[in-house]
């Protein structure tokens, strides 16, 4: 069978539908471009409006303060004179080199880094870590650079900038002072130091910073392209130098104390020395001497151990330079005359144990005066047993008089780091101390306070309060001078004479320890000290503390001077050791305060008796 045909495939699509092609409306499109374009319009409207009256304080503030820069002036400290106004520590113009890194950073660290290294002779690699901090616009490149650098700085731009050069661009520099010392190391332990800051860090730099600092200011200025405008003028605050300060010391003895304890520190292989000079009627310190010290104008360089100031820090027991104390005591209590006789034995049983002096002997028969001159240990404990009916009324009583003289207080100098010494209540001294406190052992003591006793007894008995500051002056040129130090009458001038009399027995008699202390021409009254000495580093007793402390004239009291040796190898007696040093300080002193000799002689005070 035969299938019809297929139809064409165009017959079975059906009919061809012919779309209508439909033009939009103009007017709609016209519109919405118009509302469109009123909306960005209103935007850019309501930003100008933001920028111009809402914003404009806060954008103009912006503005003002990458135009405008603010730094600091730092107050000239104020300078550290000694008794004759020769200068100790003084502060010289001097600049610190600082940067914008906002405004470097706008052109090349690396490149301002190179050229700045290559000008003050820093390290390149930390100049441009310092130009890249961010969100900084001052950092400080190098300190208290003198103004040669400086000038050497301003060069260079100048030069770069004639050649369209911005490596220097955003350098600035801000007049500065740097302290110098120009003594170096004269009294430079008592002086102090500063630190980076220009403040006080160590001894009376630090103690009297606040009247040294002054009062900073600061200065605004208009800058442009990383460079200053030099008409648009500076406004701020002037800074306020600092207080000139007068201290009592004579940089004179000063420095002949430091050559000669550092001298006799170095022959007796010894671990430190210290020297006090004091003046007896006013009793101020005429020098302050500790070996080994540092040079305060390169800090970075010092020991710290040797930058303190020893003869107000450290503490030590005084030994037989204590007794004097003792015998005063007893003296005006009116127990024992100088030369009420006093039987010593070559060992003195007492609590648990049996004391000695430092030489053995048989028995001694000396009058308190000879327990003095010798320097003995048992006699002295047989004198102060009288000072009370029992041992408990005697250790109270001579507790009294060694607080009177300063001993566990402070001196009142207000000297950062300074040391009470050690002075435990009467009734906690333990089985030993109530007998070893008379003699020197037991207690602790530094050179000042040890130096203060003796400016008691050669003042008459009264104690004054040492004092290292002489007045101060402003920058107005107003000198104040110190406040008047407290007097305290620690013993009779009777009793007092009557110490100093015997203590020149310790000098002058044959039989005395301290011969070695005589200056021809002049009375000298003294006492020798050789004392065990506190191990600082593991505790116990180890070494010896050796010292000398007398005045002179003896019969007219001018000055006191201190000698202390720590730890020596060579030799260990305070007669041997110090007293020379003590004759030689002494001397110098004598002769630089014009103090005459008198030309009297010693009272004859008997040192033995015969039973």
């Amino acid at each position: 069978m035969t299938r019809p045909a297929a139809p064409p495939r165009e017959a079975r699509r059906g009919p061809v539908r012919v779309r209508t092609l439909r033009l939009g409306d103009p007017k709609r499109r016209l519109r919405f471009g118009l509302i469109g374009l009123a909306v960005v319009l209103t935007l850019f409207v309501g930003r100008i409006v933001q920028l111009q009256a809402l914003d404009a304080s806060a954008y103009a503030a912006d503005a003002n303060s990458l135009r405008m820069q603010t730094v600091r002036l730092a107050a000239d400290r104020g300078a550290i004179v000694d008794a004759n106004g020769v200068t100790l520590a003084s502060s010289v113009d001097a600049y610190d080199i600082t940067a914008d890194p906002t405004q470097v950073q706008d052109y090349d660290p690396t490149a301002t880094a190179a050229a700045l290294s290559a000008v003050i002779g820093a390290d390149a690699g930390r100049i441009e870590e310092l130009l890249r901090t961010p969100k900084s616009r001052y950092v400080v490149i190098a300190e208290q650079v003198e103004p040669a650098v400086w000038d050497k700085v301003k060069a260079a731009q100048k030069s770069l900038s004639d050649e369209n050069r911005d490596d220097l661009v955003g350098i600035y520099a801000r007049p500065h002072s740097k302290r110098v010392y120009p003594a170096g190391s004269v009294a430079s332990n008592l002086v102090g130091f500063v630190n980076a800051e220009d403040k006080g860090a160590g001894g009376l730099e630090l103690a009297l910073d606040e009247q040294l600092s002054g009062r900073d200011g600061k200065v605004t200025y208009e800058n442009s392209l990383g460079r200053q405008v030099p008409t648009a003028g500076e406004k701020g605050q002037d800074a306020v130098p600092g207080d000139t300060v007068q201290l009592t010391i004579d940089r004179n003895i000063q420095w002949y104390a430091e050559q000669l304890i550092a001298a006799k520190v170095t022959e007796a292989a010894a671990e430190s020395g210290t020297i006090v000079v004091q003046d007896v009627k006013s009793g101020e310190v005429l020098a302050m001497a500790t070996t080994p010290g540092f040079d305060p104008n390169r800090v970075a360089t010092a020991n710290a151990a040797d930058m303190g100031n020893r003869p107000m820090q450290e503490a030590y027991e005084p030994g037989s330079t204590s007794k004097v104390m003792t015998m005063a005591a007893v003296i005006e209590e009116r127990k024992a005359t100088p030369e009420t006789e006093v039987i010593v034995p070559g060992g003195l049983p007492r609590s648990d144990r049996v004391f000695h002096d430092d030489v053995d002997h048989g028995t001694w028969y000396l009058t308190l005066n000879g327990v003095l001159a010798k320097s003995s240990n048992i006699g002295t404990i047989l004198a102060a047993e009288k000072l009370g009916p029992t041992q408990q009324d005697a250790n109270r009583k001579l507790d009294e008089y060694l607080r009177k003289f300063g001993i566990g207080s402070k001196s009142g100098i207000n000297f950062p780091g300074e040391t009470p010494g050690l002075l435990p209540p009467p009734q906690n001294w333990d089985s030993a101390q109530q007998y070893t406190i008379p003699f020197g052992q037991g207690l602790a003591v530094n050179s000042l306070q040890a130096t203060s006793v003796y400016q008691t007894i050669a003042n008459g008995g009264v104690r004054i309060d040492p004092s290292l500051v002489k007045s101060t002056t402003g920058p107005d040129g107003k000198t104040t001078p110190t406040p008047a130090p407290v007097r305290t009458q620690v013993v009779s001038p009777q009793t007092a004479r009557t110490v100093a009399d015997m203590m020149e027995s310790v000098v002058a008699a044959d039989e005395g320890t301290g011969n070695k202390a005589q200056i021809p021409g002049y009375r000298v009254a003294g006492k020798t000290g050789t004392a065990n000495r506190v191990d600082p580093k593991g505790g116990g007793y180890n070494g010896y503390t050796s010292s000398f402390i007398g005045f002179a004239p003896a019969d007219n009291p001018q000055i006191v001077v201190s000698v202390t040796i720590q730890a020596p190898v060579n030799g260990k007696w305070g007669g041997t050791l110090c007293a020379p040093v003590f004759k030689d300080v002494m001397s110098f002193a004598l002769q630089t305060r014009k103090v005459p000799p008198t030309g009297t002689k010693p009272p004859e005070i008997p040192v033995e008796w015969k039973p």
